[in-house]
């Protein structure tokens, strides 16, 4: 890898993990305020993985827009369609692996509360997430596809 290769890559995953430290303040607090409100117990505090749900839902587009735009931005992308579903399956992926490390922590080991669940579903669950989407991403979601030939 060239030094303006290797460059480039820092910055492109520097401007990943802003967009996702965006995200992971949208996760927290859609999840937060679904499953602990204000007073503790949230209108889906018995169904922590829901919340956790519509929380990645709602992250998931802050990254969707913010990865395409700014992070790969400068890429060329043809096929647009199969982009969007190879977005959506490894999304479905990365929603799995944050959903397991809390119906882990909440089902296995019998903790709950709004600690417990931050900690593995927000902090550990995403930590992995993120890793899988950079790396999924930057192969599958938005290449660099070449220009097309005339």
């Amino acid at each position: 890898m060239t030094q303006n290769a290797a460059v480039k890559r820092g910055k492109q995953a520097g401007a990943f993990l802003v967009i996702g430290g965006i995200a992971f303040l949208v996760d927290a607090l859609v999840f937060n305020l679904l499953a602990f409100w204000v007073t503790g117990r949230g209108p889906l505090y018995d169904l922590p993985l829901v919340a956790k749900i519509i929380a990645i839902v709602v992250a998931s587009v802050v990254t969707y827009v913010g990865n395409r735009y700014w992070t790969f931005g400068d890429r060329r992308l043809q096929r647009r369609m199969s982009r969007y579903a190879l977005f959506a399956v490894f999304n479905l992926i990365a929603i799995g692996l944050q959903l397991g490390c809390l119906a882990f922590s909440r089902y296995v080991l019998g903790l709950e509360g709004p600690l417990a669940d931050n900690i593995s579903g927000t902090f550990i669950g995403q930590a992995l997430a993120t890793a899988f989407r950079f790396f999924t991403y930057d192969r599958f979601v938005f290449p660099h596809d070449p220009p097309p030939q005339r």
